[in-house]
């Protein structure tokens, strides 16, 4: 755990008794604070409770006496599209707000680092699409190599559950737009944005918003390396900023689109080979088409990001692409979860919108395309430019028969259900067919979750090839 600094003696309240806010709860507590825990669901509410933590009714008149700060969980609005009432209400009694990542920035460095010969780092990674891998594909390596790695923030631990890192430690946070928004502190030593869609729009009043809250990072945190994915224009705006000149080597700019040079330091992939230049030169290149949990584009561009992250921290190239070698891939995200008869079956549930499942479609040369759910809004017709991967699809969920409709031009069989789907694929797969489950949709009209869709499929692939 780290406790947090700063706070002994002060009543904080805590609003949002996830895992994030419970997990506040106890840093403050170990920090010397009395926290104040309150969620508007009974449930969670008992659970604190029953975890001994003090509930704080933020209804009644004289709540916010005395209450030093108010930290919130990060899927509670404070802006847009409305300020949940209870934020609104700490605005109006002029009560600060904050949330678990800046408790996390403030507190994390203590008086013991000046007795370490390295201090330690923290990896801090945005953007919309990739975070997770490449958050997990940098602690991956660092393991590999035998370096202390804690993964956290929106993927693995909640940032404050962390032990404090030894001599040379290294943090890995994975951020999302929600966590940024509001942390008070943000100060990594190494940011990396890995691209920009849109995303959350409602919840940042726009696409302008959701970018200011990615690019907090980098403003706000000043962080000695800036990793910076250049194939959107706002990417290539916040490299701009961040940097004081053409060879300024503290932004290492990241594209899969095109060849970077100049005199400054990139690292791009280019047919499936990443390189790394710098002061116009190459100085290192590896063959990522044989990595076999990092195939396609989309997570080249992962590659790309990671490499250049581990490279600030001193890993050199060859341990870095024999650690890649070993990288897995995380559940849910171009898994590859069997392989039979030269036919892979790889498993992309959390390919829940169109912009991602195009990234998993193009990065198959011959697809048995399992698709459906909930459809967001403007259907699959974006996902044509694709279509040419496709050799059938196998339509699932309680919309399959409209989604049969968007995407009539394929080859195409309505399953309905993920069993039917699977089915239907292994007895029409030929030897270098990839079995793909890229929903590009939503999961609720038929699983609780993503997840809960992805491990489905891979348990009926598992029973209909035994």
């Amino acid at each position: 755990m780290i406790p947090v600094r700063g706070v002994d003696g002060l009543r904080i309240a805590v609003l949002g008794l996830g895992r994030s806010g419970l997990s506040a709860a106890r840093a403050l507590t170990a920090g010397g604070a009395t926290a104040l825990c309150w969620d508007d669901s009974p449930e969670a509410r008992q659970k604190a409770k029953d975890d001994g933590h003090i509930l704080h009714d933020m209804s009644r008149r004289e709540a916010w006496e005395d209450v030093a700060s108010l930290v919130v969980s990060p899927g509670i609005p404070h802006l847009y599209p409305e300020p949940n009432k209870w934020i609104a209400r700490a605005s109006e009694a002029g009560v600060p707000v904050d949330n678990d990542i800046g408790l996390f920035f403030r507190s994390l460095a203590t008086p013991e680092w000046d007795r370490f010969e390295r201090a330690p780092k923290v990896v801090a990674i945005t953007g919309s699409n990739g975070k997770s891998t490449t958050s997990a594909l940098i602690h991956h390596c660092l393991t590999q190599t035998g370096r202390d790695s804690q993964l956290a923030g929106n993927i693995g631990r909640g940032v404050l559950d962390i032990d404090p890192p030894d001599d040379g430690g290294v943090v890995v946070l994975e951020l999302s737009s929600y966590q940024t928004d509001l942390a008070r502190a943000l100060t990594p030593d190494v940011a990396v944005f890995t691209n920009l869609s849109p995303d959350h729009l409602d919840r940042h009043g726009g696409m302008g918003g959701y970018f200011a809250a990615k690019r907090r990072l980098f403003a706000e945190g000043g962080p000695d390396r800036a990793i910076v994915g250049v194939d959107e224009q706002e990417g290539r705006y916040l490299a701009n900023q961040m940097s004081e000149g053409p060879a300024d080597d503290r932004v290492i700019r990241v594209s899969v689109d095109r060849k970077l040079d100049g005199p400054g330091w990139s690292v791009f992939a280019r047919k499936g080979f990443l390189s790394e230049t710098r002061k116009g030169r190459q100085v290192a290149s590896l063959d990522l088409r044989s990595v076999r949990g990092l195939p396609g584009r989309h997570n080249h561009q992962n590659a790309c990001a990671a490499y250049a992250a581990l490279r600030t921290l001193g890993l050199p190239p060859r341990q870095i692409e024999e650690a890649f070698h070993s990288f897995e891939g995380l559940p849910h995200r171009s898994q590859v979860i069997a392989e039979r008869d030269g036919v892979q079956f790889v498993n992309d549930s959390k390919a829940t919108n169109v912009e991602a499942a195009a990234c998993a479609l193009a990065a198959f040369d011959r697809v048995r395309w399992i698709v459906g759910g909930q459809v967001k809004d403007g259907g699959l017709g974006a996902l044509k430019p694709q279509f040419d991967h496709v050799a059938k699809a196998y339509v699932i969920g309680r919309q399959a028969r409209e989604i049969s409709l968007d995407i009539a031009e394929l080859d195409h069989e309505v399953c309905e259900t993920m069993s039917v789907a699977v089915a239907r694929a292994i007895a029409d797969a030929q030897p270098g067919d990839t079995v793909l489950l890229a929903p590009a949709a939503a999961s609720f009209d038929q699983y609780d979750n993503f997840e809960k869709r992805g491990e489905d499929f891979a348990a009926e692939v598992e029973k209909q090839l035994s």
